[in-house]
């Protein structure tokens, strides 16, 4: 059974960092769409940024520049840092993987991480 875990989740102060890890038991990890999404309460659930086998990256408009997705095949985990935080980024964080291309739907899902930004 495919796992996922997130970690490094935690509170920071706006303006701070945090970098998140997601470790898999993907046996064919290099061949999967990774991406993380978040969820604020009361809110719908948004993709955050994503990286393809390819390394091919995408982010949602309000992180870009000061979010980093990155995989590690060897390891078989990908990464979120997240620099210059600010409170609209308080949220739980999910991270998931798809087996092949990058689509809306994705196969695997972590249990989330909760992160929080105090001003």
């Amino acid at each position: 059974q495919v796992q996922l875990a997130e970690s490094g989740g935690g509170s920071v102060q706006a303006g701070g960092s945090l970098r998140l890890s997601c470790v898999t038991s993907i046996s064919i990890f290099r061949l999967y769409c990774l991406a993380w999404f978040r969820q604020a309460p009361g809110k719908e659930r948004e993709m955050v940024a994503r990286i393809s086998r390819d390394y091919e990256k995408t982010y949602e408009e309000s992180v870009q520049g000061r979010f980093t997705i990155s995989r590690d095949n060897a390891e078989k985990t990908f990464y979120l840092q997240m620099d210059d935080l600010k409170s609209e980024d308080a949220a739980t964080y999910y991270c998931a993987a798809q087996a092949g291309r990058c689509d809306v739907t994705y196969q695997y899902w972590g249990r989330g991480t909760q992160v929080t930004v105090s001003s």
